[in-house]
C-alpha cells in the first residue's frame, strides 16, 4: 500500500479564496438568454473566462472613448468576418484598420462574387486543375482575380492621374481608400457589406504595410512595368499614423491574429509608449518566439502596450470568439 506524505498537505499560509468568482457554467435548465449567457463566460473557467474578460475589457474602451485601433488576418475577409468588420466600420466604431494585402484585395473580389464554403481536405491538385484556390475550407477561383485584375488596374490608373494632380505619393492607404471608392461606384459591386467602401465613406484610414504580398502586388509587376512611375510609399503611411498615434489621449488596440497586421498597429504605438487597452484574440503561442505568437507582456517590454493597461489575451479562433465579442458590446451599444 502506497503511503502518502502528510507534509505535502500541510498549509503554511492559508490563503482564502472565497473572494473569488466560483466556476460557474450556463445553466440551460433556465432557459437561454443571451444577456445572460455572456455573463457566464466569465466563470466558466478555461478560454471562455478570458473571452468574458475580454468583452468586459471592449466595453471599457468604448465607454471611455478611446480611439480603437484593430488589426485582422486576411482569413477574417476570407471568412464571414469581412461582415462583421464592415458593420464596425460602418457604424464608426473603429478607428484605425491594418491588415495583409489579402485582407484588402478580397474585400474587393467579394463585393462582386462571393467565396463559396468548401472542406479542409480536398485534394489540392484536384482543385487547381478545377481552377479552385482554397483558403482553409474556403473556395475561391481563377474567374474571381480575373475581375480583380482589371479592377485593381483601374485603381492604379486612378491614382496616378491624381498623382500627376497634387504631385503626393502613392500610399497603401490610398489603394486601399480608391478601391472603397470605385466599389462604391460600381453597379456590378455590393458595396454594403464592404469594410473599404465603408471605410471610405466615414474617411477611416486603412494600413496595408504588405500590401504587395498576394494578387496586388502580381498585377503591380506588370502595371510599373508600363507605367515606370508608378511608386508605392509605405513610409508617408507610417508618417500619418504615426502622427495620429501621438495626439491620441488614449488608444486601445484589438488584435485579430497575428502577421505583419498585428506587428504595424503595435509598433505604432512605441511612439506613445504603448496602448492603453489592449485585446488580442489568436491560437498563436509565444512558444516558438514569433511575433504572431507573441504575448502582451512581450509587448510591454517593447513599449507597445503599457505596463499598467489592462489587457487580455483570448486563445480562440477568432471566426468563433469575435462575433461573440462583437455581439456583446459594440453590437449592444
Amino acid at each position: 500500500m502506497k503511503h502518502y506524505n502528510k507534509k505535502m498537505y500541510e498549509v503554511k499560509k492559508p490563503v482564502d479564496l472565497n473572494n473569488l468568482p466560483e466556476i460557474k457554467g450556463y445553466d440551460f435548465e433556465k432557459g437561454f438568454e443571451l444577456d445572460k449567457f455572456i455573463q457566464s463566460l466569465s466563470t466558466s473557467g478555461i478560454q471562455a473566462a478570458n473571452l468574458g474578460s475580454a468583452i468586459s475589457l471592449v466595453n471599457v474602451m468604448i465607454r471611455e472613448e478611446a480611439p480603437i485601433f484593430m488589426s485582422f488576418t486576411a482569413n477574417m475577409i476570407s471568412s464571414g468576418i469581412r461582415e462583421i468588420i464592415s458593420y464596425l466600420v460602418k457604424n464608426k466604431k473603429v478607428a484605425v484598420l491594418c491588415t495583409s494585402g489579402g485582407g484588402v484585395e478580397e474585400d474587393a473580389i467579394k463585393a462582386h462574387m462571393p467565396f463559396r464554403v468548401g472542406d479542409f481536405n480536398a485534394k489540392g491538385e484536384m482543385l487547381f486543375d478545377a481552377g479552385v484556390g482554397r483558403i482553409g475550407n474556403i473556395y475561391t477561383t481563377n474567374e474571381h482575380y480575373s475581375y480583380f485584375e482589371f479592377f485593381i488596374r483601374e485603381v492604379f490608373e486612378e491614382l496616378l492621374k491624381q498623382k500627376k494632380k497634387d504631385k503626393l505619393a502613392i500610399t497603401p492607404s490610398k489603394i486601399c481608400r480608391m478601391m472603397g471608392k470605385l466599389i462604391g461606384e460600381k453597379k456590378e459591386y455590393n458595396e454594403e457589406c464592404s469594410y473599404l467602401y465603408w471605410a471610405y465613406k466615414n474617411s477611416i484610414p486603412v494600413y496595408s504595410p504588405g500590401i504587395i504580398d498576394g494578387a496586388i502586388g502580381d498585377i503591380a509587376y506588370y502595371f510599373r512595368k508600363q507605367n515606370p512611375d508608378f511608386v508605392i510609399d509605405a513610409v508617408a503611411d507610417h508618417v500619418n499614423l504615426i502622427d495620429y498615434v501621438v495626439n491620441c489621449k488614449k488608444t486601445a488596440g484589438i488584435i485579430l491574429g497575428g502577421g505583419i497586421s498585428k506587428h504595424y498597429m503595435l509598433n505604432s504605438q512605441i511612439f506613445r509608449e504603448g496602448f492603453d487597452y489592449s485585446v488580442y484574440i489568436s491560437t498563436a503561442t509565444e512558444h516558438d518566439a514569433s511575433d504572431s505568437g507573441g504575448n502582451q507582456e512581450e509587448a510591454i517590454s517593447w513599449a507597445k502596450i503599457k505596463p499598467n493597461a489592462p489587457r487580455v489575451k483570448v486563445y480562440s479562433e477568432a471566426s468563433i470568439a469575435f462575433p461573440l465579442l462583437v455581439a456583446a458590446s459594440f453590437a449592444k451599444k
